[in-house]
């Protein structure tokens, strides 16, 4: 995965979530489908997809009108902006996250069962 090294934005995110759903989208699209969700002017989500493309998180197809698509799938962006977070707020420790969030978090049965189904996972991965 391409190191985006500088994190998106909450707004930013936005933007992405709108192109990622559609695969690709001309700016003017953008516009449209945010400002059924957003207060935000024409000039701030052109403004955010220009940031996007700086970080090479977005590509361009200039065409009479620029297409605007995605160079990192939402998976990659959620990955590395978990790493992010983890390296931040918890010293890289994944163990330190997860024995917080089970501490102070109320986790419904169906979480409990997921947890497990995941730690059983990574115990046979191990034992190979």
């Amino acid at each position: 995965m391409k190191n985006t090294s500088n994190k998106i934005t909450k707004s930013e995110w936005k933007v992405m979530e709108v192109i990622w759903s559609e695969g690709q989208l001309k700016a003017s699209e953008v516009i449209s489908k945010l400002g059924k969700k957003e207060t935000w002017n024409d000039k701030t989500i052109r403004t955010l997809i220009n940031r996007l493309v700086a970080k090479n998180i977005l590509g361009v197809k200039k065409e009479k009108v620029n297409i605007f698509y995605p160079l990192l799938t939402k998976d990659e962006c959620v990955k590395e902006e978990t790493e992010n977070f983890i390296k931040r707020v918890y010293n890289g420790s994944v163990g330190l996250l997860i024995s917080n969030f089970v501490k102070n978090d109320k986790l419904t049965d169906e979480d409990i069962k997921m947890l497990k189904n995941l730690i059983e996972e990574k115990e046979k991965e191990y034992k190979k």
